[in-house]
């Protein structure tokens, strides 16, 4: 089993890549498991304590269990990947049963943070995207996917998630295989990695 992990900043892009990627790769080899999936359960929380959550902190992620989840499809053990709620900030209680493949792309700003996950990626990207396009992109989400006011996201990122992009998420390029500007003129970055891949399957 071939892992591969791609990070970079909230908005910069990650899904695009993933999607470039998986566009001309065989159907049903690569699986996909996202951190956004491991945010820590906070059902003994209520929903106000839950808004107070720092999400952009490696804290909030429930590390060993997607570590323990890479380690059982790499036996060939099927697993249960939780499904997360952004609007009440915790699991849903619901799974998704997810089938080991011969390539898994693991997607997600914060997974090069830690060492035991870093270790298990055969490659590591980083995509890197302008920070007034990721500030955009990540307000268009937030308010019309994830119901929040302007002055919520705004106020969210100057507080939490500038900080944590500069303190946690930036430094990470250095442990990157690959870096790919997430721009039009990407496709050879792209290319590599769709042939490593290749050869792989």
């Amino acid at each position: 089993m071939l892992i591969i992990g791609i990070a970079g900043g909230t908005g910069c892009g990650k899904t695009t890549v993933v999607n470039q990627i998986l566009n001309e790769l065989p159907e049903g080899e690569v699986g996909i498991i996202s951190q956004d999936s491991y945010y820590k359960d906070t059902t003994h929380l209520n929903y106000d304590e839950r808004i107070k959550i720092n999400f952009d902190h490696p804290r909030s992620i429930d590390f060993d269990l997607l570590v323990n989840h890479l380690e059982q499809l790499k036996k060939d053990i099927p697993i249960h990947q939780p499904v997360y709620s952004f609007v009440k900030h915790n699991r849903t209680g619901d799974t998704v049963l997810t089938h080991p493949r011969k390539v898994m792309i693991v997607e997600g700003i914060l997974i090069l943070t830690n060492p035991e996950l870093r270790n298990m990626f055969d490659v590591k990207i980083f995509v890197h995207a302008d920070t007034d396009e990721r500030l955009i992109r990540r307000l268009k989400r937030d308010i019309t996917e994830r119901g929040r006011d302007i002055d919520e996201v705004l106020t969210r990122y100057q507080t939490t998630l500038k900080p944590m992009h500069n303190q946690f998420i930036e430094p990470m390029k250095e442990f990157a295989d690959i870096i790919i500007p997430n721009n039009k003129h990407n496709t050879v970055a792209i290319d590599i990695v769709r042939t490593i891949i290749i050869e792989k399957l």
